[in-house]
């Protein structure tokens, strides 16, 4: 899998009513289709009165899986526009069902098809859409009087801090993106005058919203 992708920060939902209809947009990140089936269950377990609960899902390296359905609405006005929506998005590993409460009013097969996008799009638009980023995180080991300049220099050249250990040195792990590693390594061997002691821990993705880590 590369290095990034498009998905959505958190679980939310959304609602709007057109011509007396309600449709409520639900959208989840998930890992696996599984996941997509399991949330889809739950929605139509939830609103199991209501007149359609109509899902889309993408997920796996490439959008390799992508599934929808109309459930019950005309063919191709409901699960494909939602689908539409994600792919347009370049979103992956996310799952989006609309619910609807048929309000009396058929919208016809135009007006259904911009109903389940919109209802997609501000589903999405409450998950939050991030950046998954695959981060390496690697610990420097710092002794004590260097660690006022290297708080400094990491503030001034933006380097993702993860966390902190204080023992018998400073252990600081810091984040950044493979192709970095070597650049980060210099640039803490310069401001350790040639101390340089690291190791590389572990390597994840994490939500990157507005360049800015969001730490789960």
């Amino acid at each position: 899998m590369e290095g990034k992708y498009r998905t959505i920060l958190k679980e939310s939902y959304d609602e709007v009513v057109i011509k007396k209809s309600r449709f409520i947009g639900y959208v989840k990140p998930i890992e696996s289709e599984t996941e997509a089936i399991e949330f889809i269950n739950f929605i139509k377990k939830k609103h199991k009165d209501a007149t359609h609960n109509v899902p889309a899902y993408v997920c796996g390296e490439n959008n390799a899986i992508q599934r929808c359905n109309d459930d019950g609405e005309p063919s191709g006005t409901a699960g494909v526009p939602i689908l539409e929506v994600l792919k347009k998005e370049n979103l992956r590993n996310v799952v989006v069902v609309v619910t609807r409460y048929f309000g009396g009013t058929k919208l016809g097969v135009g007006g259904l098809v911009r109903a389940y996008t919109k209802g997609a799009k501000i589903a999405i638009e409450a998950g939050i859409i991030t950046e998954k980023v695959k981060l390496f995180a690697i610990q420097y080991k710092i002794d004590y009087a260097m660690l006022g300049k290297i708080d400094y220099e990491l503030e001034k050249n933006d380097i993702l801090v993860k966390d902190k250990i204080y023992s018998d040195m400073v252990n600081i792990i810091l984040l950044c993106e493979e192709k970095d590693i070597d650049d980060l390594n210099n640039k803490i061997n310069n401001w350790t005058q040639g101390n340089l002691d690291y190791e590389i821990i572990d390597d994840d993705y994490y939500n990157i919203v507005d360049n800015k880590v969001i730490f789960d």
